[in-house]
């Protein structure tokens, strides 16, 4: 295989805790596919603990792992974003947020004890979740006269495909999701239907 069409997450939110010197590091792992859903972890998590010191975060998107972000919050510069990026990167997972809220217990930790403590936290959160592989797919469009619709349904259910939408009011169409390493199979098969269009839409965030 020319690519990689597979990546790791976590199945869904899962918490972590780590304790220092009368500090507290609450961390919160989510499964996440854009940014925008990452803001609304944050801010839910601001109104969760409103009088928590630090918000500390970062998080990685997409199969690439190409974007990715790590957010000290007025910690020391790489003492809390940093090592909890680590922990994401270490365990190679991608479509995730992990963020690390702390209450200062009255005692100053040193940049090493920060250090430490953020990785753990976000360390206990990630093995507090569940980690899956999931598949990179695509998204395309049928168009297609009533006389086809046996040979089109017959390749979506050989090939495992999965209908996200279908109207046969008119004409047939449909949309369908298929994993990336498989597609250029599944546009092939498609093709040799006389009368019918098949485009590409978009990739499916599959998170």
């Amino acid at each position: 295989m020319l690519f990689e069409d597979t990546y790791l997450t976590i199945e869904k939110a899962s918490e972590g805790i780590f304790k220092d010197k009368g500090s507290k590091f609450l961390a919160y792992a989510y499964p996440v596919a854009s940014e925008e859903k990452i803001k609304e972890h944050l801010a839910e998590l601001r109104k969760l603990h409103p009088s928590a010191r630090h918000h500390c975060y970062a998080f990685r998107l997409g199969a690439a792992k190409q974007a990715f972000r790590a957010n000290d919050d007025g910690e020391p510069s790489n003492t809390a974003g940093k090592p909890i990026l680590g922990q994401i990167q270490s365990k190679d997972l991608t479509n995730i947020l992990i963020v690390v809220v702390r209450y200062f217990g009255g005692t100053l930790l040193g940049v090493s004890g920060l250090i430490n403590a953020y990785k753990l936290a976000a360390l206990d959160s990630i093995q507090n979740a569940n980690i899956i592989e999931k598949t990179v797919d695509e998204v395309y469009e049928l168009k297609f006269d009533y006389l086809q619709m046996n040979d089109v349904m017959k390749i979506i259910k050989d090939q495992h495909l999965q209908i996200l939408h279908q109207n046969f009011e008119l004409n047939g169409e449909l949309s369908f999701s298929v994993r990336k390493s498989n597609s250029t199979k599944m546009y092939d098969m498609f093709s040799k239907i006389s009368n019918l269009e098949i485009e590409f839409i978009k990739k499916f965030k599959n998170c």
